[in-house]
């Protein structure tokens, strides 16, 4: 099955906190930690436990990009390189390299890369809601 998702990052099912409806889900790679929010019942249907190989999947357009250390409630936070910016009139695409097998994309306005002067090369962060998460195995 293909997904036109930009982002999907494979990795292995490291926790797993289930709550009366939801539950956390986070997925490690070699680099980093990526945690979802999902319901009970998806986790039961993808038959997700600790250990299981799965994919994160993001869309583009729900990861923002920031720069510095920055304290907000967003659950992921992944540090990085920019690596290439593709600009469009309204909205261009920044890809934040992790590491050498993760990209990290993100779909932001054209005056947001002008305000934070985002170049390559810059460091930065992808942040991404918990609940913009997705999972698949």
């Amino acid at each position: 099955m293909k997904i036109s998702a930009r982002n999907q990052i494979k990795g292995t099912i490291e926790s797993i906190t289930k709550g009366s409806v939801n539950a956390m889900v986070t997925l490690k790679t070699d680099t980093i930690k990526i945690t979802g929010t999902i319901s009970i019942n998806a986790v039961d249907e993808l038959e997700l436990k600790e250990g299981v190989e799965a994919i994160a999947i993001i869309k583009a357009t729900d990861v923002m990009i920031g720069l510095g250390d920055l304290k907000i409630s967003a659950r992921n936070q992944i540090k990085g390189t920019i690596t290439e910016i593709v600009e469009g009139a309204v909205n261009s695409i920044v890809k934040l390299s992790v590491d050498n097998n993760i990209t990290i994309s993100s779909t932001i306005s054209k005056s947001a890369i002008e305000e934070l002067d985002l170049r390559v090369g810059t460091k930065a962060s992808a942040i991404i809601k918990a609940t913009s998460v997705m999972f698949g195995v």
